[in-house]
């Protein structure tokens, strides 16, 4: 195993664990009444099927991988003889949100999160270890009117072979009953990338993006929600610590996304439920649909319990490579890339699956000022699951794991 002490993407796994897409409505209409702190903790791990090779052992693969298997029966494509951890995150954020002269905010955020474990150059194997530290600021200034809010923001992400620097602008309007509220945002995003394994190699990647929205309250107890976005990107999307790689330097993409929210207040529950569903489709020839539910139940004494669901589906993107049968019988040999081919990636985040993620939060409100929470995910993605054609049966099952605990205090 060769050592790299960089992920390249390593905010991708904290995105993946820590930003996962919220169902609530950003209701940020009239200014915060109180400034807020809050601080979270998250620790995420993952781990992958190992692939046997002919006459190995379970134990010889530990040997050679230095990492500890588990029984687990196989189930895409060769003899699976066990599970072993892959990448581990933790990660801590503080936010603040202070009210100024009664039409101003102004927001934080500081996140630190260090990754380390094993990572596949091709498909499931070809593990290479990394370590790496990302950190990552961003402010928010907003302007509140009688009918709207206008938001500016920049952030600034840094780790050890990466460098993203970002602006973003959002509006909001709403009708003069306040039931229907539009909305438009765009931002722009530079970032410059050097590989530690590619000495002298300085690339750089680009990406503007824009919304439109649009926020509708039906009923009392109902509010819906539409938005569309879409991203046109250039520069730098190979990943330099996987073989046979090689991305289109331009990337765009689109995106559709209808939520409804529905809060019971005539049978007793007081509680609410979340519903979501995003399409995406890019240039690359992915595509993609989320189905989402979360519901909300207020319990005794100020505990709020909610669970949630997650369904995930994808396309391979049009260059993907997929395990050859030679790589199945021996995974320490990659499938070469096809000979006429330009682009190319065995890259299994680029392959077709499917993935359901399920989870609980559970939260305390201590007091008027004093709020905590606890939220755990299990997430599972494999090859077969995938609704947009047949997945790649070279890949290994995929698991991981995310707890999540965070407190907050109004002032």
């Amino acid at each position: 195993m060769s050592t790299t002490k960089s992920t390249l993407l390593g905010a991708a796994f904290v995105t993946a664990a820590m930003a996962l897409p919220s169902l609530q409505f950003a209701n940020a209409e009239t200014p915060p009444e109180q400034g807020i702190v809050s601080f979270k903790y998250l620790h995420y791990q993952d781990s992958q099927g190992i692939v046997a090779q002919p006459g190995s052992t379970t134990s010889a693969i530990n040997t050679i991988s230095g990492a500890s298997s588990v029984a687990s029966p196989g189930t895409s494509g060769g003899a699976t003889s066990g599970s072993q951890d892959r990448i581990g995150v933790n990660a801590y954020s503080v936010n603040a949100l202070v009210p100024v002269a009664g039409k101003w905010s102004i927001g934080t955020t500081y996140t630190s999160d260090s990754v380390s474990g094993a990572s596949p150059t091709y498909h499931s194997s070809g593990l290479t270890t990394m370590k790496d530290l990302r950190r990552a600021v961003d402010v928010q200034l907003t302007r509140y009117f009688s009918r709207g809010s206008v938001s500016f923001g920049t952030s600034y992400s840094k780790e050890t072979d990466y460098i993203s620097r970002g602006f973003n602008v959002q509006g909001s309007l709403s009708t003069e009953d306040k039931n229907t509220t539009l909305t438009l945002g765009g931002s722009f995003n530079n970032d410059s990338i050097n590989p530690v394994n590619q000495p002298g190699v300085d690339e750089k990647k680009q990406v503007a993006a824009g919304l439109i929205g649009v926020t509708r309250v039906l009923t009392p107890q109902d509010i819906v929600q539409l938005n569309f976005g879409y991203s046109k990107g250039n520069g730098y999307y190979s990943d330099p610590y996987k073989v046979n790689d090689n991305r289109p330097r331009d990337r765009s993409a689109v995106t559709a996304l209808a939520r409804w929210n529905h809060h019971f207040d005539d049978n007793g529950t007081d509680g609410t439920v979340h519903l979501a569903y995003r399409y995406y489709s890019d240039s690359f020839g992915i595509r993609a649909s989320t189905f989402e539910t979360e519901y909300v139940q207020p319990l005794y004494k100020g505990w709020t319990v909610t669970p949630l669901l997650r369904l995930y589906t994808q396309s391979e993107a049009d260059f993907y490579v997929s395990a050859g049968s030679a790589e199945t019988a021996d995974p320490t040999q990659p499938t070469p890339p096809p000979t006429d081919a330009v682009y190319y990636s065995e890259d299994q985040r680029l392959s077709a699956y499917g993935a359901i993620t399920y989870g609980v939060k559970v939260s305390k409100q201590i007091n008027k000022d004093w709020l905590v929470d606890v939220k755990y995910e299990q997430y599972e993605q494999r090859a077969q699951w995938s609704l947009y054609g047949n997945g790649d049966k070279g890949l290994t099952p995929f698991k991981a794991y995310s707890i999540q605990v965070g407190v907050s205090r109004q002032f």
